[in-house]
């Protein structure tokens, strides 16, 4: 979920395809002053209602990818779902997997979308080794003996201290469950069991991925490369493992396109957090917007559409962008582009205009980067970005809480908050993965439905947009794993004692995203819990929105 951030463009994904060319439009939304949305869930926010409605005006966002016409509410249970190692990830119901989703005190509230524990999990977990091991070894009593066992087999395509007989578990391949392979691999990993992982590997996992193949083949795939980058290199040299022939800036811009069409996860994060400025700015006559990730700033069309028609005319508004040299190329240049954009439009619709540009990656802005004037009301908008500052686990530094300080000294008026709902950042490596398991389980499954299973420009776009944070979760350790996600839980700690206090989500942006799935599959979810929005894939929660006002 990133479109700029300090490692390399794709992960060291061994397969490539010919990227497909063309995009097709996509209506962008209009952000509108209006008392249409009803209610839908009690909110102690109030001000003017804000609804979406097609626009016929064509415009393309860094992550965005063409939306379907005619957005109508999304009818979406309380509960909303997404597959999850705290509950069945797939149509088929398989099995779901422990993740460390409490590892501190400040995540144990878990997910509301969700609903297995993670004692159940960790015991699932076990069992479930365990029968593959018998299902492999044979029972104990009867591995030395047994000759239709695998167990330190001396047979063809087993060595002397080998613990399986590789050739034999091939042949099983057609009986094997993925998950359940990735899972023996990764404990091998995790045990430096060298020879085990090797061969779990070289002999099994390579036949049972596919970059073509169904959802759990796909992350597969990217999750074997994972394992061989962390097995092959250490360090330093990890990054360099990874780094493969980079897509050209037309192309990536194409593979971000599609995503942005295919899933809402990025409409998700700019529509909720325009509805919460544009709720709270109702009344400034002076606005200042700072952007953590502007990517290509069209985002913001939507709520200049709603400020220009402001009674007693727009107000000035200046954006502040942020955004580091991944986000250049894919821009195909630097930020200039991204006011220059910003500008016209604004000038077309008569509102008072000012870009400032912050070239840089979040982690090293100062309060000089910020050129903050008195007189004007502060939003601050992070959007999928927190997740890439290095926090006190990392580094003395805690960029992570000492942005949120900076902030804070501020005095906005409002900060909008979008993450993904995963904990990988403080993890060890073996829960680590089977979290990434899950929830990009529940991602290529909801990526799976909105294209058919060989479009050459899915594909290309997992690969390049979406593998490359798989794989540095699994391959990397201490400032080169830039993919650190914490739970709502956490960063709620985290915003706390930065001196935040959360200000509930009203019932526009609840009405807004309801309106939003609709054009998606119908297995999305959105719930509002707490004050925030989670949306959700299943039975597996995937992302939240939250906003934060200071004490």
């Amino acid at each position: 979920m990133q479109t700029s951030q300090k490692h390399s463009t794709s992960a060291g994904i061994h397969i490539y395809h010919q990227p497909v060319q063309g995009i097709d439009p996509y209506n962008h939304y209009q952000i509108l002053q209006s008392n249409s949305c009803h209610d839908i869930h009690d909110s102690s926010s109030q001000g003017t209602n804000v609804s979406f409605e097609a626009s016929k005006e064509q415009y393309y966002t860094l992550d965005s990818s063409p939306a379907t016409n005619g957005l109508i509410g999304c009818d979406s249970p309380s509960c909303a779902s997404v597959s999850s190692s705290r509950s069945p990830l797939s149509p088929q119901n398989s099995q779901s997997y422990y993740s460390d989703q409490h590892q501190s005190s400040d995540n144990n509230y878990g997910s509301p979308i969700s609903g297995y524990s993670s004692a159940e999990d960790s015991y699932e977990l076990k069992n479930k080794l365990r029968e593959l091991e018998i299902t492999l070894l044979g029972p104990e009593p009867d591995i030395v003996d047994s000759c239709h066992c695998c167990f330190k087999s001396v047979h063809q395509g087993a060595s002397p201290t080998s613990k399986y007989n590789w050739v034999q578990i091939a042949e099983m391949i057609p009986k094997l469950d993925l998950r359940d392979v990735l899972i023996l691999c990764a404990q091998s990993v995790a045990d430096d069991d060298i020879q085990t992982a090797l061969g779990w590997m070289d002999n099994v996992l390579v036949k049972m991925v596919s970059v073509a193949g169904d959802p759990i083949q796909r992350l597969g795939a990217y999750m074997l490369e994972g394992l061989r980058a962390r097995f092959e290199s250490s360090g330093s040299l990890i990054y360099k493992a990874l780094k493969c022939e980079q897509p050209t800036s037309k192309d990536l811009m194409t593979y971000m396109h599609v995503l942005y069409q295919i899933c809402p996860y990025w409409k998700f994060a700019y529509i909720s957090a325009n509805v919460v400025i544009g709720e709270a700015m109702q009344n400034e006559a002076r606005i200042h917007i700072i952007d953590f990730q502007i990517a290509q700033g069209t985002q913001w069309f939507l709520l200049m559409q709603a400020l220009a028609r402001r009674p007693g005319g727009p107000p000035f508004i200046r954006v502040t962008g942020i955004d580091d040299s991944q986000s250049n190329h894919a821009r195909g240049g630097g930020l200039h582009i991204v006011g220059k954009k910003l500008s016209e439009y604004a000038n077309s619709l008569g509102v008072p205009f000012e870009f400032h540009s912050a070239a840089m990656c979040g982690s090293e802005v100062e309060l000089e980067n910020l050129v903050i004037r008195p007189g004007e009301a502060l939003a601050v908008n992070f959007p999928f970005v927190l997740h890439h500052m290095p926090d006190e686990s990392v580094t003395t530094e805690n960029h992570r809480d000492r942005l949120l300080r900076l902030v804070k000294s501020l005095s906005p008026k409002v900060v909008t908050l979008v993450e993904q709902e995963s904990n990988t950042n403080t993890s060890p490596f073996f829960q680590r993965f089977v979290e990434t398991l899950n929830y990009y389980t529940a991602m290529f499954e909801s990526i799976d439905v909105a294209r058919p299973r060989d479009d050459k420009q899915r594909i290309s776009a997992e690969q390049h947009c979406v593998a490359r944070d798989i794989v540095n979760m699994i391959a990397c350790e201490g400032p080169e794993r830039v993919e650190r996600h914490e739970l709502l839980g956490k960063w709620r700690s985290r915003f706390s004692m930065a001196g935040f206090s959360p200000c509930p989500m009203s019932s526009s942006a609840m009405a807004a995203v309801r309106s939003l799935l609709n054009e998606f599959n119908e297995n999305y979810r959105v719930e509002q819990r707490d004050g925030a929005l989670y949306l959700g894939w299943k039975n597996r929660a995937m992302a939240t929105s939250s906003a934060w006002t200071c004490y």
